[in-house]
C-alpha cells in the first residue's frame, strides 16, 4: 500500500524536491503541488466509468485554489458577449453596404471586357449538361484517389471519350426564339439577302404561334435604305418588338441572349463571329456566300428547308471547335523603357526607385505585366514584321524551355485553322475533332525544324529574349496586330469556351476540303484518248467506243503515212532500219 501511494501520476515529476530544469514559477508550482492519487484514475470493474457528481473538479497545476466566478462576473460576461454580437452585426451590415457600392461601381465603371470575365457563366454547353454530369465532383474524386489502378484509369479515359462522342452525335433540341444574323453591312447583295432572311424568320409561324421568332441584325442596318427596317415593321405591327439590333457590347455582355447565330458570308464572317463572342458562343450556322468556304457548309438557296429542319423537332448537331486563349505579358523593363522614351527620364527613375542598377534590371526583366487577352479560332501568328533580322523566339511548354526558334516566325494553330495560314506554311491538315495544338514554323533557319502537333493540355509560351536583335509582332486571327518588345511573351492555352458550329452532314469537313482545295483532283484535265486508237487502248483516259465510232474518230490514211516514212528511211534520213523505227518498235512507221 505504501509503495502504491508513493507512485506518482503520469506527467508528475518523480522528484518533487528538485525543480524543473528550465526553472521559473511554473517549474516551482509543478514541483510543490500535491500529487494526484493513482486510484483516482482507476475504474471499478475495469471499463465502466465511475458515478459523477455535480461538484466541479479542477485538474493540473493547482487550479483548485482558485474560487469559482461570482454571479456578477457571469452577468458582465453575458453583457459583453451581447455587445460584441451587436458590433459584429453592425460591421456585417456595413460590409454589405460596401459590397453593394463596389458592385454598383463595378457595373458602371468597369470596361465591358473585364466585366464579362467576372460575370459570365461557364460554357454554353457545360450548362446544358451540368445536371447530368457533375464535372467538379468527378475531378475532386480523381484528385483524392491516390491509388488509382491502371484498369480504372483506362476505364475512366474510355468513358470520357465515349461521353464526348455521344455529345457530338446527339442533336440539340431546343426552342430557337432569338436568332442573330451576322453579315457584311457594306455588301449590298448580302444586305438584300439579310432582309429576305429576316422577313422569313419574322413571318414564319413557330412553336404553336401564328408568328415567327425574334430577329437581331447589325445596328449598322438600322437606317439602311436597302434593308428598310421601317418597311419590315409596317408589314406587320407585331414585328416592331421582334426586330432588334445587336452591338458588339451586347454580344460581350449578354451572349446567352441568342439561341442561334446565322452568318451570311465566308470564313471571315465566321472569324468575326468568334471575335464578337469572346467567352460564351451560341450555336453558329454558316451559309456559304464567300470565296472559300472551309467553315461555311450550308447553301443559302436552301435556307428555308435547312432552318425548318434545325428549328423543328429534328434539332441541330453541334461540332465543338477548339479555340485558344492567348494572353500577352509585358516585361516591366520594356514597359519602363517605352514610358521613359515617350514621357521623360524622371518618370523612369521614379518607377525604378532610383538609378538603374544590375539588381533592379534583373528584377524588372523577371517581372511581367498582364496585357490583352484574345480568344482565337484559327491561329496566333508571331512574325518579325518589317525588321530585316531573323526572329529569335524562346518556346516554353509548361514553363520548361523546349527550344530557341530562329525563323521568320511561327504559327500556333487550332485544328480549325489547319486549313488556313498553317497549311500555306507547310502544316498538316487536322480534323477539327482532334484536340491538338499545331506548331508550324515560317521559313525556319534550320531544315530540321518541322511542323509539329502538340497535346492540347500544354500551356505554350513564346518569349522574346532580351539578347535578341529585335522584337516581333503578334496577330490573333489576323486581327489586333500587336508589337512585342524584348522580354515580352505570349501564353497560349486551350480555351474553356469552344466555338460550336451547326453540322449539315456527318463528313462535311472532307466535303469542304474536297471542294475548296480540289482534293485529289488534277488542276488541268487532259484531253481524253479514244480507246484502242494509236496503240493506247489501255492507257488513262481511254474510252470504250464501238467500231462505228472508231471509224468516225480518225480520218487519216495510215497507208500513205507509212509509205512516206518508208521512203524517208530508204533515203537514209530515217535513222533506223526497216524492221525498227526510231523508237525501237518493229513494223516501221510512227503511229
Amino acid at each position: 500500500m505504501e509503495d502504491r501511494q508513493s507512485q506518482t501520476s503520469p506527467g508528475t515529476p518523480k522528484s518533487p524536491d528538485k525543480p524543473h530544469r528550465h526553472g521559473g514559477a511554473m517549474a516551482e508550482a509543478m514541483a510543490t503541488r500535491t500529487p494526484i492519487r493513482r486510484d483516482s484514475f482507476d475504474r471499478p470493474n475495469g471499463f465502466p466509468l465511475p458515478m459523477l457528481d455535480s461538484t466541479p473538479r479542477r485538474f493540473s497545476t493547482g487550479a483548485n485554489a482558485i474560487p469559482m466566478p461570482a454571479p456578477q462576473v457571469f452577468a458582465a460576461q453575458i453583457a459583453a458577449e451581447a455587445e460584441l454580437d451587436e458590433k459584429r452585426s453592425q460591421r456585417k451590415d456595413a460590409q454589405d453596404i460596401e459590397t453593394a457600392l463596389n458592385k454598383f461601381q463595378f457595373y458602371s465603371q468597369t470596361p465591358s471586357i473585364a466585366r464579362l470575365a467576372a460575370l459570365t457563366s461557364p460554357c454554353y454547353f457545360h450548362k446544358r449538361f451540368g445536371d447530368a454530369v457533375d464535372i467538379e465532383k468527378v475531378l475532386e474524386e480523381i484528385k483524392g484517389d491516390d491509388q488509382l489502378s491502371h484498369s480504372r484509369l483506362m476505364q475512366t479515359a474510355a468513358s470520357v471519350r465515349e461521353v464526348s462522342r455521344q455529345l457530338q452525335r446527339r442533336p440539340l433540341k431546343r426552342a430557337v426564339r432569338n436568332v442573330m444574323v451576322i453579315t457584311k453591312a457594306r455588301d449590298n447583295t448580302l444586305v438584300s439577302l439579310t432582309r429576305e432572311l429576316a422577313m422569313w424568320l419574322l413571318g414564319t409561324p413557330r412553336y404553336g404561334k401564328d408568328i415567327g421568332v425574334n430577329v437581331w441584325v447589325d445596328s449598322k442596318l438600322r437606317k439602311s435604305k436597302r434593308f428598310d427596317a421601317d418597311g419590315l415593321v409596317k408589314s406587320d405591327e407585331r414585328f416592331k418588338d421582334m426586330l432588334r439590333f445587336w452591338t458588339p457590347a451586347l454580344c460581350l455582355e449578354q451572349p446567352e441572349l441568342f439561341d442561334l447565330v446565322i452568318t451570311l458570308g465566308g470564313d471571315g464572317t465566321v472569324l468575326f463571329t468568334s471575335w464578337l463572342f469572346q467567352r460564351i458562343v451560341p450555336p453558329v450556322l454558316a451559309f456559304s456566300l464567300g470565296s472559300l468556304g472551309f467553315l461555311t457548309n450550308f447553301d443559302f438557296e436552301q435556307y428555308k428547308q435547312q432552318l425548318n429542319h434545325i428549328m423543328g423537332d429534328a434539332g441541330m448537331r453541334i461540332n465543338m471547335r477548339m479555340r485558344f486563349t492567348c494572353t500577352v505579358y509585358r516585361a516591366a523593363a520594356s514597359v519602363l523603357t517605352n514610358t521613359a522614351q515617350s514621357s521623360s527620364a524622371s518618370l523612369s527613375t521614379s518607377m525604378a526607385g532610383g538609378p538603374p542598377t544590375r539588381t533592379n534590371t534583373n528584377e524588372l526583366e523577371s517581372t511581367k505585366i498582364e496585357g490583352e487577352t484574345h480568344e482565337v479560332l484559327n491561329e496566333l501568328v508571331i512574325d518579325r514584321g518589317p525588321s530585316s533580322y531573323i526572329s529569335s523566339l524562346d518556346l516554353y511548354a509548361n514553363d520548361s524551355l523546349l527550344t530557341r526558334i530562329s525563323a521568320d516566325g511561327i504559327i500556333l494553330s487550332t485544328p480549325t485553322g489547319s486549313t488556313a495560314y498553317s497549311l500555306s506554311a507547310g502544316g498538316s491538315l487536322v480534323h477539327p475533332d482532334i484536340p491538338a495544338i499545331l506548331l508550324t514554323p515560317i521559313c525556319p533557319h534550320t531544315l530540321s525544324f518541322r511542323p509539329m502537333l502538340l497535346n492540347d493540355d500544354m500551356a505554350l509560351k513564346v518569349s522574346i529574349p532580351f539578347s535578341g536583335r529585335g522584337g516581333a509582332f503578334v496577330s490573333f486571327d489576323g486581327k489586333g496586330r500587336v508589337e512585342l518588345g524584348r522580354g515580352d511573351e505570349v501564353v497560349v492555352r486551350a480555351s474553356a469556351y469552344p466555338f460550336p458550329t451547326v453540322m449539315g452532314r456527318p463528313l462535311e469537313w472532307f466535303d469542304s476540303i474536297s471542294r475548296t482545295l480540289r482534293w485529289n483532283t488534277r488542276a488541268a484535265e487532259q484531253k481524253g484518248w479514244a480507246g484502242g486508237a494509236a496503240g493506247h487502248g489501255e492507257g488513262d483516259g481511254a474510252d470504250i467506243l464501238d467500231e462505228g465510232e472508231r471509224e468516225k474518230e480518225f480520218d487519216i490514211d495510215f497507208a500513205e503515212e507509212e509509205a512516206a516514212v518508208a521512203a524517208s528511211r530508204d533515203s537514209g534520213y530515217g535513222g533506223a532500219s526497216s524492221e525498227e523505227d526510231g523508237r525501237g518498235e518493229k513494223k516501221g512507221g510512227w503511229r
